[in-house]
């Protein structure tokens, strides 16, 4: 299999912690990968390095084979042109309704008006929603407004989608959507997909794969099959929710 994304001993740590201690993951080409994790383990930190908002101590990411960590300008640009990102929140414009939302980065890379419509309409269609161009975030419901958020990234066609926590918060019905909608980016378009989630369930229904972090590095990477036969006692304890194991809250 392809690597899309490969992550080599990476160190990263903030005044008086050390969040990642050696972290090593391998995104293949085409797959889900959820990592899991307790809060505060580092999850959302890897994501944010892998679009350089956070710069490494020390190790490297490779994106496509090209060194992410040691690029040039116009490098790093070219691979974060591969890679969308739907932030817990969903970030949209609150001054902007649900069209120019979508359209946003599409403008910004200069794209002629009749194209953004066109792909406007095509990704909100992709998405479920349809004849809610005009409203504004604050209109619509929060599930509404997290596949707007999925359809402004998808808009731009990347290869590569992060999600940092896409279902917390979620009615289970709106997360049962957004999963069928994280599967449907892989199954219809081939994007790889790297999901931070807390939500079990989430993950036993969308991953090709798991990847646990604990103690800043990779605990378990595997099926969600070798997850679930796996005997050992914090994973057991985390998978199963149990407040009693190797670990306190």
């Amino acid at each position: 299999m392809k690597e899309k994304i490969r992550i080599e001993n990476l160190y990263k740590s903030f005044p008086g912690k050390q969040v990642l201690s050696g972290v090593d993951l391998s995104v293949y080409e085409g797959e889900v990968l959820c990592v899991i994790g307790r809060s505060g383990s580092g999850k959302s930190v890897i994501l944010k390095h892998l679009i350089g908002i956070l710069a490494p101590d020390s190790g490297l990411i490779h994106i496509d084979g090209i060194e992410f960590t040691g690029a040039s300008e116009l490098e790093r640009h070219a691979l974060l042109s591969k890679i969308g990102v739907l932030f817990q929140g969903g970030a949209l414009f609150d001054s902007m309704n649900v069209f120019d939302n979508v359209a946003f980065g599409l403008r910004r890379r200069n794209a002629p008006e009749e194209d953004v419509a066109r792909t406007v309409t095509e990704t909100l269609s992709l998405v479920g929603l349809r004849g809610i161009d005009e409203h504004r975030p604050s209109e619509i419901s929060g599930g509404m407004q997290k596949r707007v958020a999925l359809a402004r990234a998808v808009a731009l066609k990347p290869e590569i989608m992060l999600y940092d926590e896409p279902t917390t918060g979620a009615d289970p019905i709106t997360a049962g959507a957004v999963d069928r909608l994280i599967l449907k980016m892989r199954d219809s378009l081939g994007v790889t997909s790297v999901v931070v989630t807390h939500d079990m369930k989430s993950a036993w229904r969308i991953a090709d794969r798991v990847a646990m972090l604990l103690d800043g590095r990779m605990a378990f990477i595997g099926t969600v099959e070798e997850l679930g036969a796996s005997d050992d006692p914090f994973i057991r304890q985390f998978i199963e929710g149990r407040a009693d194991g190797p670990r306190v809250a």
